[in-house]
């Protein structure tokens, strides 16, 4: 949990491009009013400018400029937030001009981030983010950059205090990065070993905040952090999850996207969202109580395609179907469940479907087992479909019907107890 301290005042300002509509824009400034209360802000005041193109030297106007002295002056603002990621000029030449610290959208999710972080890798990771994009700025900033630690767009895992040499950051950047190179070797190996096991693996994917943690809790009985705020979740968690049938599968939450995510969070978070492009199924969990959830949807898979996960076979589970926009409207090209996390009849159905989307990949077995077999029924019921088990006392036989991933280790030792060569029924048994 974010420890308890003042909310700072706060002034959000925004630019509206001609390739933003009205809508477009305020929903940008809504999202960055939501971010503003996740890092414990309190928004006071929202300024926004329309303009063909940000200014050069300052990226608003110089009238907006002089109305936001005046109002900082007036409102006692500590800080001053962008909707957009300034340039190091435009926010060395605004941070001299106004008496407030000054911060852009990038530094106010880093600052989350920083936050949130939990796991050795989760803070390791977002302070080398915030240290490339620190880098390029500490021209003019002097000894301002020890003010880490004072509040919004500075917190840093740990609090650190750093220096404003260029090489001391630059050993720390390359520090951070072999360390962070070991850390994704275990979880290369992890994950292979996963592999080989033939794990079914599942990606719990979607927008900050709609509702993935709440659905993943449920769904595997497990305690993940959720909250009402955006990037509740920042450290990746992956736990078993039983299907109706009984077969096991790894389904792993993951941090939310979002739309213009920092390119530095990308890079940094590229090995966690790795759990992502190995992946065999995705539930993308969309809020459909949002009324921009149709450009949220869009950012999503857009961050699928960069990740080279836009071909994973995908299930789009519609969250929050109690409290659904006015004009909402399924839009997916995928596999659709609309859903609320917290109903348990919908909690059964996301499972169920799991189920009927996996049966396609599948292929039939029919098998008799001798009472002596218990430790390969036992996988049969957890690492299968078994749709069917009947006991023969007479020859102490189990006959065992279900379905099986093709490449399963397991089909192997299914070759030895295989009968009938029958016509298949309409469940692809044989008769």
């Amino acid at each position: 949990m974010v420890e308890e301290r003042e909310r700072e005042r706060v002034i959000l300002v925004g630019c509206q491009l001609p390739d933003v509509d009205d809508f477009r824009f305020e929903n940008s400034m809504e999202e960055l009013t939501s971010l503003t209360d996740t890092a414990n802000g309190e928004v006071l005041l929202k300024v926004s400018q329309k303009r063909n193109r940000p200014d050069a030297s300052t990226y608003i106007g110089k009238g907006k400029v002089e109305e936001l002295i005046a109002l900082i002056e007036e409102l006692e603002v500590d800080v001053i937030i962008f909707n957009s990621e300034l340039t190091p000029s435009q926010l060395r030449n605004l941070s001299n001009q106004l008496n407030a610290r000054v911060i852009d959208r990038t530094q106010l999710i880093l600052d989350i981030f920083a936050q949130r972080a939990r796991s050795r890798e989760g803070k390791l990771q977002v302070e080398l983010a915030q240290l490339e994009y620190l880098l390029p700025r500490l021209i003019g900033q002097g000894t301002e950059l020890s003010r880490l630690g004072a509040g919004i767009g500075t917190r840093g895992p740990g609090e650190t205090k750093l220096e404003t040499d260029r090489r001391h950051i630059r050993r720390r950047i390359d520090d951070i990065k072999d360390q962070l190179e070991v850390i994704v070797g275990h979880r290369k190996r992890y994950r292979e070993r996963r592999k080989r096991n033939k794990n079914y693996q599942i990606a719990l994917i979607g927008y900050t905040n709609a509702g993935k943690s709440t659905l993943f809790n449920r769904l595997t009985a497990a305690e993940s952090y959720e909250e009402n705020k955006l990037f509740a979740t920042l450290d990746p968690l992956t736990r078993k999850m039983v299907l109706p049938s009984g077969f096991s599968v790894l389904l792993s939450d993951t941090v939310g996207f979002i739309e213009d995510l920092p390119t530095t969070l990308v890079a940094a978070f590229r090995s966690t969202l790795e759990e992502v492009a190995e992946a065999d199924l995705l539930l993308h969990v969309v809020d459909s109580g949002n009324p921009d959830h149709f450009q949220h949807e869009k950012t999503v898979n857009k961050i699928l395609q960069e990740l080279d996960a836009g071909n994973i076979p995908q299930l789009t589970i519609y969250n929050k179907s109690d409290i659904k926009h006015d004009d909402f409207v399924p839009t997916a090209q995928t596999e659709v469940l609309q859903i609320s996390a917290f109903d348990e009849e919908d909690q059964i159905s996301v499972k169920r479907k799991i189920e009927q989307m996996m049966l396609k990949e599948m292929v039939s077995y029919e098998v008799q087992l001798p009472s002596t077999e218990g430790k390969l029924l036992a996988r049969l019921k957890e690492e299968t479909i078994l749709r069917e088990l009947l006991f023969e006392e007479e020859n102490e036989l189990y006959t065992c019907r279900g379905f099986i991933f093709q490449d399963h280790p397991l089909n192997g030792q299914l070759m030895n107890y295989t009968f009938g060569d029958g016509e298949k029924n309409d469940e692809g048994f044989t008769q």
